[in-house]
């Protein structure tokens, strides 16, 4: 299926690993030349080389999102290197998994106001190229209780916000979506380190899932990639769960 993505061009926003990586490369495979940025020089260049491979045009850089003059000035980079900008995944978190004052601080000004400042900026490039489409990743964990708290209500509040946007952009053709990933396993990831360090709650996590199994990263970039093009065009405000039935909503 040919998803009428190639010649396009994609901001993914943490993605020199895991669910953030198999975006921008499944992205890459689909002929879209994408630009990455992230905190770790050495994971960035290693995800930089794999994109290079499957032929992309590719800009990567770090960054810290939550310092907002750095995101600025590589949002700016990113819009010389490309000219137009038609796709934004918004992916970088945080990861706070506590209940301290420091953990709802890094949540907010990652998860929330990192992913507001890079679509706030992206937006008008978008309206004057005619359209475009911002995918949020957020979490099943913003849509139920039982994760950290910090960590739960920005992913909630990433939900919220893009079905706000999505109404507020639809006149200037710009789709707006969340994505609400499951417990997603891969190679220096969370939940392979619970595996190997606190194997009594992973096995707990893992039996919650009807599907009897951990989601993996190119599971959530092949419906990414669906959600961010033109096959999904009248797909817009919604929050899709990518997560093997662990969700069960307790609204």
């Amino acid at each position: 299926m040919d998803l009428g993505l190639k010649g396009k061009t994609a901001i993914v926003t943490g993605a020199s690993k895991g669910i953030g990586k198999s975006i921008a490369l499944t992205l890459a495979e689909e002929g879209v030349d994408v630009a990455i940025c992230a905190r770790g020089e050495e994971s960035l260049r290693a995800a930089e080389n794999e994109l290079i491979d499957k032929g992309a045009k590719v800009f990567a850089a770090t960054c810290d999102i939550g310092d907002a003059e750095e995101l600025d000035s590589f949002l700016d980079a990113v819009k010389v290197e490309f000219g137009q900008i038609d796709i934004l995944v918004n992916n970088v978190s945080a990861l706070s998994l506590g209940d301290e004052y420091n953990d709802w601080e890094a949540s907010v000004n990652i998860d929330i106001l990192g992913s507001v400042r890079a679509t706030r900026k992206v937006v008008p490039w978008m309206i004057e190229a005619g359209g475009g489409s911002i995918l949020f990743i957020s979490s099943i964990s913003g849509l139920e209780s039982g994760s950290p708290p910090a960590y739960a209500a920005s992913k909630a509040a990433l939900i919220s916000y893009s079905k706000t946007l999505a109404a507020q952009l639809a006149p200037s053709h710009i789709r707006v979506n969340t994505i609400a990933p499951g417990s997603v396993e891969f190679s220096g990831g969370l939940w392979e380190m619970a595996k190997n360090h606190d194997r009594p709650f992973y096995d707990f996590v893992l039996g919650s899932i009807p599907s009897g199994r951990m989601g993996t990263p190119e599971e959530i970039g092949k419906v990414a990639a669906f959600m961010v093009s033109p096959c999904a065009s009248w797909v817009t405000g919604t929050c899709l769960s990518v997560d093997g039935g662990q969700h069960r909503s307790n609204l």
